[in-house]
């Protein structure tokens, strides 16, 4: 287990007192996902069966965490990973906002020579700082992030929430971590990820820190019965 703060000074780390904690995870594997097909936001697959026993052995190692609320993004792999949160009664709610990045003409397609190229071409764009950029049909970083601003105002709303389950996808999660902690999207790709990966996230009411950086160590649920 990994901590990692991003945002909050060193001075003030002793004054961090924690209103809310997000658990913000990636969806489980699809088959698009083993065979390294990218599918943005408009295809709306499903878990395969090694997917859904990491959703199960998440659901094994944080089912004793108190969550007053699910947050998911409008797809079904992430309503899948979670499912046992959701049936045991968890208020659940899903925000486009949370949904993947579009790749536009690029969803679905096989790897192939094009479109690693195009692909490395449009991250050259977005590390470089020109956030506008986005494929046909697709979204760019900025438009994600104006879509993610509308849950980032759920979150801080004063509640009695403490304990938010987010389930999300890979690219959107990047850009959602930076969008917490007031890091320039070109850093991204500081925020590596695999399916099921966690981050926990905590919130003063002011500020959001990462206490728990790429967490997989539930996976090895996956080797228990």
């Amino acid at each position: 287990m990994k901590t990692i703060d991003l945002h909050v000074n060193s001075d003030t780390e002793n004054d961090f007192n924690v209103l809310k904690t997000l658990y913000i995870i990636r969806h489980g594997e699809t088959d698009l996902n083993r065979k390294g097909i990218v599918q943005g936001r408009g295809l709306n697959t499903d878990l395969n069966e090694h997917g859904r026993k990491q959703g199960e052995a998440f659901y094994r190692a944080y089912r004793h965490i108190q969550f007053d609320k699910i947050y998911t993004s409008t797809l079904k792999r992430t309503h899948q990973t979670v499912y046992h949160f959701i049936k045991s009664g968890i208020p659940w709610i899903q925000y486009p906002g949370l949904d993947e990045l579009a790749w536009g003409v690029y969803e679905g397609q096989a790897s192939s020579e094009s479109t690693r190229t195009a692909f490395r071409q449009m991250m050259h764009y977005w590390l470089s700082g020109d956030l506008h950029q986005k494929f046909d049909e697709g979204e760019s970083p900025l438009e994600v992030k104006e879509r993610q601003l509308e849950v980032l105002e759920k979150i801080i709303e004063r509640n009695t929430d403490q304990n938010i389950l987010i389930c999300m996808h890979g690219r959107a999660m990047r850009l959602f971590l930076c969008l917490l902690i007031n890091m320039p999207l070109t850093e991204m790709d500081r925020f590596p990820h695999l399916n099921t990966s966690l981050y926990k996230v905590e919130y003063d009411g002011q500020n959001f820190r990462i206490s728990d950086f790429n967490n997989t160590d539930h996976l090895k649920y996956l080797f228990l019965k």
